[in-house]
């Protein structure tokens, strides 16, 4: 399938489905790595499923890009730019409604899958626009509430799945940070499932497995 000259650069997987809309898995990498990252775990998925994966709107030299600014100050220490994130989360759900309708995607099952800053933002737009997400795969990442939409508590969330997963051993994002998230979605009655492995800041091999056993079940 040849890409189109969309709002975001991405790559795309065909769905094996030849009639109908498929199925959709949108991939949202790290900071300052691109959108060839996460695309490698794309021959492994279910063969239904359209997979495109995305690269974020702003540069990192020398070769890599981020979804939002982390920046380091002698003041403030680390902080992320809470503003860029909120402008990457409107280009996103800007993005899946683009892309679907030019691919001929089934807009009613759209799977996020993000990883670490991916996921921060994974969880902002399927929090923020329930209605338009039915899956999330959220990998060593958080749930940042400060860039989810202030109206997200008015919205239903009954319909939207998340797994999410974390390294027991991360370095980057502390593992109490991602802990926080099942009490979190508990609240807003998400059905979820939050596993750990005795892992750094990474996926291992058996966290692959969990969440395409799962993904398998849920598209």
């Amino acid at each position: 399938m040849t890409t189109a000259p969309l709002s975001l650069e991405h790559i795309i997987k065909p769905s094996s489905i030849s009639e109908g809309k498929a199925p959709v898995l949108f991939m949202f990498h790290g900071y300052g790595s691109n959108e060839e990252d996460l695309y490698s775990f794309a021959p492994e998925l279910p063969e239904e499923l359209c997979i495109i994966s995305v690269r974020a709107p702003y540069t990192l030299e020398p070769f890599g890009y981020a979804w939002y600014a982390i920046n380091f100050d002698a003041v403030q220490g680390k902080w992320s730019d809470d503003s860029q994130a909120r402008e990457s989360r409107e280009k996103i759900i800007a993005f899946i409604d683009e892309a679907c309708k030019t691919y001929g995607l089934d807009e009613k099952r759209v799977t996020l899958l993000g990883f670490s800053q991916g996921t921060i933002l994974s969880y902002a737009v399927a929090l923020s626009y329930p209605e338009k997400i039915k899956n999330v795969i959220a990998l060593s990442g958080y749930i940042n509430e400060a860039i989810i939409a202030e109206n997200y508590t008015e919205k239903e969330h009954q319909n939207l799945k998340i797994y999410a997963s974390h390294g027991q051993v991360d370095q980057v994002i502390p593992p109490e940070w991602a802990q926080r998230a099942p009490e979190f979605l508990s609240k807003l009655d998400i059905e979820h499932i939050y596993e750990e492995f005795p892992v750094g800041h990474g996926v291992s091999p058996q966290n692959f497995y969990s969440f395409k056993k799962w993904l398998s079940d849920k598209i």
